[in-house]
């Protein structure tokens, strides 16, 4: 204790040394001869400290700055201009002014405002000055400065806390590409909560800037409006409001998106604060409609995402029956029915005694990133990752670390599918003038820890396969709503059903590494298409554009089935291939007219007798689990062609892969 307090008396000695420059008062006596000039900054200094007052700090510091250019060594003055920067969204600039007022008057008290130290301690932190904040901090915690009543002492000790985390963070700073998407995007106003579509092709975002559906809120800004921005030849396209029926003359804020882009979130300020759902028809967007009660309640519900199969939404609430402390990010099952379970809390590996207000579910389906005033922020929100084992708990939540986390509130953070790109919102001094949007371009480097003790990330290996293209007619070329049915091959279990879209015909598909998925695509009136990935827990990422051609049912239609799986080097079926068989099942059901031909093919590995065997063994093997499935023989023949009908090279692995295949054929509709 006695350490400590000759510590704070000779710091407090120390300092006062510091002021060298004058504290000049706005009086005649120090402006002779310029009485009209006097006047006008005094009167701006008063409209100003009205304007603060008024917690309008934008207008205060245009007024105070004026006076400011008259005299700019009074301690009050300058303490007021810092306290308006301090109230701002550029906290960072208190600094210069809280420092100054301080050197002209280490004295200086303000009544009704917090010690000169505390403002100090901040600004310092704010600038990741975390030793000269630290020190203020704990002078200010002496009992030598005076203290405004109900002063929360915990809040400062927080504070500390906070600068010794930054300490250690700013040791392992990232060596990541941080830019401003620029002009096309970004303006003099608020831009933020960027929601970006798994392939990286077009942010959505909430802006409120002139020319929103509503004049000014209470806050004298312009009101929340939706608008997006498409990526074009590696450059963004000029931001687009999204209008109706997504945005209204009232606040209008995007808080998720799903992973293909298809449902759109938006936050809605009543009952508390209530989350609502558009969903995209063509080019459309529909009227917003509320989620389910289980999810809005009474309370404040904000920020939404849904997992990449749309079975879980994970959403933000403050509700008290359930939270662990002040806002949780908590989630909600969708059964068969379409209905949404009772909302369950994340849990307190993730959710602290502190708030958190943002999150960022990844389309691997095991990695979430948010927002959190706990865990090691470095101070406000910090932006935290964690991952799900294979026992389905939640890590110990990773700080992302310096410069993407800051010493000020970081929020709105997502990735792409890659994780090599991620977005945010954020002022920096580069920037248009308030919040903006950011890329963060990742290198491809592995965690850092220290100690055993993780301290920052970077881009990882991300265990995801991105599948997107077109789906169209074979004949007219021209787009198709189609449905999009995911199998776990193994399992024999649906996994995530999809749409095309009913105007492009275009789709987005996010299959999570450790499954032998089976994709069928199919629409009333064609023939299903499917394909197959197999993809084992240590799958890196890949993308793959496949369009996709339906052919109407027709004699002499012919298509693929790649989900059919043979012993090596047998004609004995693997149980994988029962979900395949089971959509030609449903096909012939569904036409009990129609007579079909299964064919077998091969590469031309090993002789012309052997392979014509095999693929004729291989059609026999189908078209008999047919037969016990109860489908007539008289409506079914078979054929093995070995290798005498390529599609493909069998001068490569690849090559003769597509040609090992099975084929259904159409004789009779």
């Amino acid at each position: 204790m006695k350490k400590n307090l000759f510590l704070i008396i000779f710091l407090l000695t120390n300092i006062s040394v510091f002021a060298q420059t004058r504290d000049i008062a706005f009086t005649k006596k120090e402006f002779p001869n310029r009485n009209k000039e006097l006047e006008i900054a005094k009167t701006q200094i008063k409209n100003g400290e009205i304007k603060i007052i008024q917690k309008d700090y934008d207008e205060a510091l245009k007024l105070l700055l004026k006076a400011y250019n008259f005299n700019p060594n009074n301690s009050i003055l300058n303490f007021d201009i810092g306290y308006c920067y301090f109230k701002s969204t550029q906290k960072f600039k208190s600094l210069e002014y809280f420092e100054k007022a301080f050197k002209l008057n280490p004295n200086i008290s303000i009544p009704d405002y917090k010690n000169i130290n505390y403002y100090l301690g901040r600004s310092y932190h704010l600038n990741s000055k975390f030793e000269e904040a630290i020190t203020y901090y704990k002078i200010y915690l002496s009992p030598f400065v005076k203290k405004p009543k109900n002063d929360d002492k915990n809040s400062v000790l927080r504070n500390i806390e906070e600068c010794e985390n930054g300490k250690i963070l700013l040791k392992d700073t990232l060596n990541v590409i941080i830019k401003n998407l620029g002009e096309n995007v970004n303006s003099s106003f608020k831009e933020y909560a960027p929601c970006v579509v798994s392939d990286g092709s077009k942010i959505y975002f909430t802006s409120r800037r002139k020319g929103t559906g509503g004049a000014f809120a209470e806050d004298r800004l312009y009101y929340e409006d939706i608008y997006e921005t498409n990526l074009y030849n590696d450059s963004w396209s000029k931001a687009k409001n999204l209008g109706t029926p997504l945005n209204t003359r009232d606040h209008d804020a995007i808080v998720g998106l799903s992973p293909d882009g298809s449902q759109l979130f938006i936050y809605v300020a009543n009952n508390g604060g209530d989350i609502y759902v558009s969903k995209l028809k063509g080019s459309r967007w529909l009227k917003p409609e509320p989620l389910s009660e289980k999810i809005n309640t009474k309370y404040h519900e904000s920020k939404a995402c849904l997992s990449y199969d749309n079975k879980i939404l994970y959403f933000i609430s403050n509700r008290p029956d359930l939270s662990i402390g002040g806002k949780d990010i908590f989630y909600s099952t969708i059964d068969k029915d379409g209905n949404w379970s009772e909302a369950k809390n994340l849990g307190n590996k993730i959710n602290t005694k502190y708030d958190e207000i943002d999150f960022f579910v990844h389309p691997d389906g095991r990695t979430i990133y948010f927002s959190s005033q706990g865990h090691n922020s470095m101070g406000g929100f910090d932006i935290f990752k964690t991952t799900r084992d294979e026992n389905g708990e939640w890590q110990t939540p990773i700080n992302l670390g310096f410069p993407i986390n800051t010493p000020d509130d970081d929020v709105f953070f997502v990735t792409t599918a890659s994780g090599k790109k991620a977005y945010f919102s954020s002022v920096r001094p580069e920037g248009y003038g308030d919040y903006d949007l950011y890329e963060i371009n990742f290198p491809e480097e592995k965690k850092i820890t220290k100690d055993s003790t993780p301290v920052s990330i970077v881009h990882e290996r991300v265990l995801v396969t991105l599948i997107k293209g077109t789906v169209t007619d074979a004949n007219t070329k021209l787009p198709l709503e189609a449905n999009i049915d995911i199998m776990d091959l193994v399992k024999k279990e649906s996994v995530a059903t999809f749409l095309t879209n009913s105007q492009s015909g275009k789709y987005i598909v996010n299959l999570p590494s450790g499954r032998n998925y089976g994709i069928n695509v199919n629409k009333e009136g064609y023939l299903f298409h499917s394909e197959n990935f197999n993809l084992p827990d240590t799958a890196d990422y890949q993308e793959f554009v496949i369009d996709i051609e339906l052919n109407r049912i027709e004699v002499g239609t012919t298509i693929t089935l790649k989900n059919i799986f043979f012993d090596y080097d047998k004609a004995t079926l693997r149980s994988e291939s029962f979900v395949e068989l089971n959509n030609v099942i449903d096909i012939l059901n569904k036409y009990p007219k129609m007579k079909i031909e299964i064919s077998g093919h091969t590469d031309n590995k090993g002789s012309a007798e052997y392979n014509k065997n095999l693929s004729y063994e291989r059609a026999k093997t189908i078209v008999n689990y047919l037969i016990e499935k109860e489908i007539s023989k008289d409506r079914l023949s078979y054929e093995g062609y070995g290798f005498e009908q390529p599609i493909a090279t069998n001068e490569t692995d690849e090559g003769r892969q597509i040609n090992r295949r099975v084929e259904f054929k159409i004789i009779e509709k």
